[in-house]
C-alpha cells in the first residue's frame, strides 16, 4: 500500500512531515528534511543524480519508518516552498522507488 502524500496543509501528530529548509517546523509529527539542488547546478548533475533531494528524503523517511526509527505513519505532509513542492512531485512522477512507496493524493490541488 503506496503512503498518501499531502503537499500543505496543518499536519496531524501522528503525519509524517516532509519539511524543505528554510520552512518553520510544525509543532508535531515526525520530520525529515530536504533541501532543493544547489544554485547553479543543472538538473542530473553528479551532485544530485541519480536521485534528486526530495526523492533522497522520501527514501530515507520510507527507510526510517520501516525500521522503527520514525513512528508508523498513515500519511505524509509536505511543508516546501512551491520549488520544494515540484521538486517532490517530480520524485513521485519519475523517481521508481518513490513512486512505489508513496502516491499524491487525488485530492490535492494548489
Amino acid at each position: 500500500m503506496q503512503i498518501p502524500v499531502l503537499c500543505g496543509g496543518s499536519p496531524a501528530a501522528t503525519d509524517a512531515i516532509l519539511l524543505e529548509e528554510g520552512q518553520n517546523p510544525p509543532k508535531q509529527g515526525y520530520i525529515a528534511r530536504f533541501a532543493l539542488a544547489k544554485p547553479g547546478h543543472f538538473p542530473g548533475c553528479f551532485c544530485c543524480a541519480p536521485r534528486g533531494p526530495a526523492a533522497a528524503a522520501l527514501g530515507q523517511l520510507f527507510r526510517d519508518r520501516a525500521t522503527g526509527k520514525a513512528p508508523y505513519f498513515n500519511r505524509l505532509v509536505v511543508l516546501a516552498s512551491p520549488a520544494g513542492e515540484a521538486a517532490v512531485r517530480a520524485a513521485l512522477a519519475e523517481d521508481v522507488l518513490t513512486r512505489a512507496r508513496f502516491k499524491l493524493k487525488l485530492d490535492d490541488v494548489r
